[in-house]
């Protein structure tokens, strides 16, 4: 179960409007089109297969990041490979839906 937990972000919970109002970047990594259906006000559209090419985005390496989706699944892979990246500060906010309650 830890695998898994560690896989998907989850661990003790996070104060995800705490991020937001100290200046989290939310990542909404959901296709382009999906994005356009519905998404976090001010969250950055950067879809989970491009997000490798996509770096130059998110510059600062220690700002702290929320990644989201229309799940959690894609926002736990795009965690992962922004971790492998260097950048320290990520979290996976799951489904943007949620996400989006969460912070209100």
């Amino acid at each position: 179960m830890s695998f898994l937990r560690k896989l998907f972000g989850l661990g003790p919970a996070v104060d995800m409007k705490a991020l937001v109002e100290e200046g989290a970047v939310i990542v909404d990594v959901r296709t382009k089109g999906e994005f356009q259906q519905g998404h976090i006000k001010n969250a950055l559209n950067i879809p989970v297969d491009s997000i490798s090419s996509n770096l130059s985005k998110l510059k600062n390496k220690d700002k702290t990041i929320i990644t989201c989706c229309a799940s959690g699944m894609r926002s736990g892979t795009a965690k992962g490979i922004l971790k492998s990246k260097g950048y320290e500060n990520v979290y996976n906010g799951g489904a943007w839906t949620s996400l989006n309650r969460k912070i209100a």
